[in-house]
């Protein structure tokens, strides 16, 4: 059975391009072929600012809304955060949804397909890596930077790619099966 990664999309803006890009890394992992993937929007959790009354590492959840994403947390093995570059951070969408639980991320990697301006979103990927060290999350080296965003998606929302983000693509998932499987027993699972 492969392991499962979430490929999930943090900005929950109107007009937002993050959708288009996580549809097309959720696609170009699937022809990648070595994990289960599963795409989590966080728009569809409607998380507000934290909200519940017990810290998050006792897993004493009292709200529908975290019950449900510490589920789609902890299902999974890998995560891959698709981010914009806000402020030359990831938007806060992104941090409230981290602070929101503790265990399910532990022993898990991460990667980062991030998108923006001319950085395309580098210095949000730096800042975010930092960010989830904290939960015993190993961030990837391995990266996908999407500069110039906007001229890669087209009025219907369509992503078109290019062989340097292909490779970059590749190369993280290729890396973060290795974490991923190399973690399986720190999460009590069998690799």
């Amino acid at each position: 059975m492969p392991l499962q990664l979430n490929v999930i999309t943090v900005s929950t803006r109107p007009g937002r391009l993050g959708p288009a890009v996580a549809r097309w890394f959720e696609q170009f992992a699937r022809t990648h072929g070595k994990f289960d993937i599963r795409p989590v929007d966080l728009a569809d959790f409607a998380l507000p600012v934290y909200d519940e009354p017990n810290h998050p590492v006792l897993q004493k959840y009292v709200n529908a809304h975290t019950k449900k994403w510490a589920a789609s947390v902890a299902d999974a093995d890998a995560y891959v955060f698709v981010t914009p570059e806000y402020n030359f951070n990831p938007p806060p969408t992104f941090y409230n949804a981290l602070n929101y639980v503790y265990k399910e991320w532990n022993y898990k990697p991460a990667g980062f397909v991030s998108y923006g301006g001319v950085s395309g979103g580098l210095r949000a990927t730096q800042m975010a890596k930092q960010l989830v060290t904290t939960l015993k999350v190993m961030p990837m080296t391995e990266g996908v930077m999407v500069p110039m965003v906007k001229q890669m998606v087209d009025e219907g929302q369509v992503f078109s790619s290019n062989e340097l983000i292909d490779k970059s693509a590749t190369a993280m998932l290729d890396e973060l099966l290795r974490w991923a499987t190399a973690l399986a027993p720190m999460r009590g699972k069998a690799p």
